[in-house]
C-alpha cells in the first residue's frame, strides 16, 4: 500500500508514490546509471549498497573558505533530497501516529531485550555519524554508543560544525571518531597532514578513532586509487601510531579497496539489514555497518564500545 504525495518542481515529476520503508529514496536518479566511484550530476546510489556520496559540491575542492559554499554555487543535493525524503517521512509517520495514538520512533527499531529477536541478533553497538549538514545535532538525547564526525576535505577544506560536534562527545563519553573525505586527486600526504592538523587543534582523549573517507576517484584508475588510500592511511598510522579506519559503500570498497584488510573497515550498504553485510574486497570481517542514512546516518558495530576505543588513540 502507498501514500500519494505530490511533488512539483523536482526533476519535472508531478507526483511519487511512497511507501514509508522507502522514503529515503525520494528523487534518486537510476542507481545504475553510472560506475563504481563516478560522479553524478545530484545525487546517486550505487548499485551494490544503495548509499549516497557525501562529497561537497565543489569543482575544486581546494578552492573555497574554510567551511563555507562557494558564491554562487548551490547547496549539496543530498541534503536537498534528504530534507524532501524526511518532510514526506514526517507527514507520513505523522498520518500513522494520528490513527494508532502511539508517536514515531526517531531512530531505529529497538530490540526488545530479553526477546526472541534479541536472542536471533549478535550483540551490536549503535553509533552515529555527522557532518555540517547536522550541526546542531543533539548528542546529549542521542542513543548512540559511539559517534564519527567530518573534519576535514581534500586539502584546506574544515568542516566548520566539527568543533562543535567533537566536544559534545567528549562530555557525553562516548566513543568519537574524526573523518577526511579523500580526492585522490590531490597528494594523499598534503591531505592527512591537513586533516591530522585540525584532529591535533582539538583535545584528544583515549580512544579516539580517525577514519579515511574514500567515495570517489576524481578521474583516477584503480591502481591510482588503490595506492592513494594505501599512501594516506600509512602516513596517518605512522604520525599518530593509530590504525586508522577505512570508510566507503560496499561497491566502492569492493573496486578500489584491495590490499587494505590491515585496517577497519566502516562499509555502506543500506540495502542489507543492519550487521548483516558480507565484507568486500580482502577484509575477512567489518567493524562498523553504516545501514541507513535516515533521519541520520545510523551504524552498528560488531565490537562493544571498550573493543571501540581499543582502536583508537592509547591515550589522550
Amino acid at each position: 500500500m502507498g501514500w500519494y504525495i505530490p511533488f512539483w518542481g523536482l526533476r519535472q515529476r508531478s507526483a511519487v508514490i511512497v511507501r514509508p520503508a522507502l522514503c529515503r529514496d525520494i528523487d534518486r536518479p537510476n542507481p545504475h546509471s553510472a560506475e563504481p566511484g563516478t560522479h553524478l550530476s545530484g545525487v546517486n546510489r550505487t548499485p551494490a549498497d544503495g548509499r549516497v556520496r557525501r562529497a561537497l559540491p565543489r569543482p575544486n575542492p581546494s578552492a573555497n573558505p574554510v567551511g563555507t559554499w562557494k558564491q554562487g554555487v548551490d547547496p549539496p543535493m543530498r541534503e536537498l533530497t534528504r530534507r524532501l525524503s524526511l518532510s514526506a517521512a514526517g507527514a507520513l509517520l505523522a498520518g500513522t501516529a494520528a490513527l494508532s495514538g502511539a508517536s514515531a520512533p526517531a531512530y531505529a527499531d529497538p530490540v526488545e531485550p530479553g526477546s526472541a529477536q534479541a536472542a536471533e541478533q549478535p550483540t551490536l553497538t549503535y553509533g552515529q555519524d555527522v557532518s555540517n549538514y547536522q550541526p546542531q545535532h543533539d548528542w546529549a538525547a542521542s542513543p548512540a554508543q559511539f559517534g564519527i564526525i567530518k573534519a576535514t576535505e581534500g586539502t584546506d577544506f574544515r568542516d566548520a560544525a566539527f568543533s562543535r560536534h567533537w566536544s559534545e562527545l567528549g562530555k557525553k563519553g562516548i566513543v568519537r571518531g574524526a573523518y577526511h573525505y579523500g580526492h585522490p586527486g590531490n597528494d594523499p600526504i598534503v591531505e592527512a597532514e591537513h586533516f591530522l592538523s585540525v584532529v591535533h587543534a582539538q583535545p584528544s582523549q583515549a580512544g579516539d578513532l580517525l577514519v579515511l573517507d574514500l567515495e570517489t576517484t576524481d578521474g583516477k584508475s584503480v591502481e591510482e586509487v588503490n595506492a592513494w588510500a594505501k599512501a594516506w592511511l600509512a602516513h596517518v598510522k605512522a604520525e599518530t601510531g593509530i590504525t586508522p579506519m577505512f570508510y566507503s559503500g560496499w561497491n566502492f570498497a569492493d573496486t578500489y579497496g584491495k590490499g587494505l584488510a590491515e585496517y577497519p573497515l566502516w562499509v555502506a550498504h543500506y540495502s542489507k539489514p543492519k550487521g548483516t553485510v558480507t565484507p568486500p574486497a580482502d577484509w575477512k570481517s567489518w567493524t562498523i555497518h553504516q545501514y541507513s542514512d535516515s533521519p541520520i546516518d545510523q551504524n552498528v558495530s560488531a565490537l562493544s564500545p571498550d573493543e571501540l576505543r581499543a582502536l583508537g588513540r592509547a591515550s589522550a
